[in-house]
């Protein structure tokens, strides 16, 4: 078994896992702590380091690094930041926050565990880290989805047992991509929350998206009310006039079992005349939701 396949279980866990068997940082009054294959504590120089460049996180709060950097002034750096060699260089893994704070602290030098890693493996590290900490706003959590499955081939189900979320999870965060980027970037602005991105999902219409998106933002709108609006602008009056078509004929009820077979869930077939009508796919969680849009391809 590689190192790689030994060390993958511990991604779910989360960092404390991956740190477990690493030795404390060095002090005047504690003894050298025995080699562990594959990582090393060392003390490395700041401008040794560089950060990752597939980082998913994309944004440092300015006041948020300056209260680590004066805590770090204070008590020094708690937690080694966890890197891999690169050349001559070492690559963060996991720590990059770190690593920034130190700077404006002033240290010419950081702890650091050196550990071997591929290139998806050092993208799970960084996406874990920053999902534990909370780092990560809405949308860079779904891009980091997106590139576990679109550029190491992960599935949603994979994704979800490397980061210690539910697939349901995974599924809904990726959906969030579907938004205008416009919209996707006040998201990142922290302008617009998670919850304000699912309901704007409700809408098929880009511009209809950026309007309430707009409106939600200018006026504040909370969660339900941005759902409530999306919600009164899905509502479609219906159209006068009567069917040409029966709406209990056999050959409806028929194609509503087999869609209901295919799908899993109730179908209803509702005829609006003698070529159109419309389709009623009914679920009761986002779980059963998520496994009809898997059937359709969605």
């Amino acid at each position: 078994m590689s190192i790689a396949e030994k060390r993958r279980p511990a991604l779910g866990r989360g960092m404390a896992a991956l740190l477990s068997n690493a030795p404390p940082p060095p002090s005047a009054a504690a003894a050298p702590a025995p080699a562990i294959p594959g990582r090393t504590l060392l003390t490395l120089p700041v401008e040794a380091i560089e950060r990752n460049p597939e980082q998913p996180r994309k944004r440092f709060e300015d006041a948020k690094l300056e209260e680590l950097a004066a805590s770090i002034r204070q008590h020094g750096i708690v937690e080694p930041i966890l890197v891999r060699k690169d050349g001559g260089r070492y690559r963060i893994l996991a720590g990059e926050r770190r690593w920034r704070a130190a700077q404006r602290a002033g240290l010419k030098e950081v702890p650091a565990v050196l550990r071997e890693a591929t290139d998806r493996e050092a993208f799970e590290l960084a996406l874990v880290e920053n999902l534990q900490r909370a780092d990560l706003n809405a949308i860079e959590e779904a891009e980091a989805y997106e590139v576990l499955q679109a550029d190491h081939g992960l599935t949603q189900e994979a994704i979800a047992t490397r980061v210690g979320k539910e697939r349901s999870t995974v599924a809904n965060a990726l959906r969030l991509l579907k938004l205008p980027e416009d919209v996707r970037e006040s998201v990142r602005g922290g302008q617009l929350d998670m919850g304000h991105a699912r309901a704007l999902l409700g809408l098929e219409d880009g511009e209809a998206i950026r309007k309430i998106a707009q409106r939600a933002i200018r006026e504040g709108l909370s969660v339900r009310a941005t759902e409530a609006l999306v919600r009164s602008l899905s509502k479609k009056p219906p159209k006068a006039g009567p069917s040409d078509a029966p709406a209990d004929s056999p050959a409806i009820r028929d194609l509503a079992h087999r869609l209901q077979r295919r799908l899993g869930a109730r179908c209803r077939v509702v005829p609006k005349s003698a070529v159109a009508g419309k389709l009623e796919v009914e679920y009761t969680s986002l779980d059963e939701l998520d496994g009809i849009l898997a059937k359709i391809g969605a």
